[in-house]
């Protein structure tokens, strides 16, 4: 699981792929129509979405001549729920958490 984690954080962190993604919100697109928005070659939007592709964030089906890209939200789950994790602790508050300790060292000696 840490690989498949390692695979979609990396593939997250790069703005273009996020953005791809948030165009595949809408719909299933041509990989033409995935790479118009944005000013780089057809080449590197196939990069973008070959790393995609291998995190799992989103398939590629060829339908005749042209090859389509699906969103897969399903594999954003893990990651979804690792980052969840963080969301039981509250942030400690330092100072209270300094009063604490004094009270409780002075009442232990």
């Amino acid at each position: 699981m840490d690989e498949r984690l390692d695979l979609v954080f990396s593939a997250l962190a790069d703005p273009t792929r996020r953005a791809i993604l948030v165009l595949l919100l809408e719909d299933d697109m041509a990989v033409t129509d995935v790479a118009e928005p944005f000013e780089m070659s057809l080449a590197a939007i196939s990069k973008h979405l070959a790393i995609l592709t291998r995190a799992g964030l989103i398939s590629q089906e060829k339908r005749g001549r042209v090859k389509w890209c699906k969103l897969e939200p399903d594999s954003l789950r893990d990651a979804s729920i690792w980052m969840q994790s963080f969301g039981q602790f509250e942030a400690v508050n330092l100072d209270a958490f300094e009063k604490f300790l004094e009270t409780e060292l002075k009442s232990a000696f």
